[in-house]
């Protein structure tokens, strides 16, 4: 693997992880919850830009666009 795929994982998981603690989920629930509701899609295609951001901005970010796919938390 190339290291912008494996630092692109490495940035997706520590997201989800963020995502977790910001709303006390469990790892695997807020992978779950984004993958329902399309956040790693907007992260993956939008990496080149999320990934400058601060974890907060991201994750705000995220709860946004998966509350326009019908997501609930925040």
């Amino acid at each position: 693997m190339s290291k912008e795929v494996l630092d692109k994982i490495d940035y997706m998981i520590a997201l989800i992880a963020e995502f977790a603690n910001t709303y006390g989920l469990s790892s695997k629930q807020a992978y779950e919850y984004l993958q329902r509701y399309e956040g790693l899609n907007f992260v993956d295609d939008f990496y080149d830009v999320e990934h400058t951001l601060s974890f907060d901005d991201a994750v705000n970010d995220l709860t946004i666009y998966c509350k326009r796919m019908g997501g609930r938390l925040g």
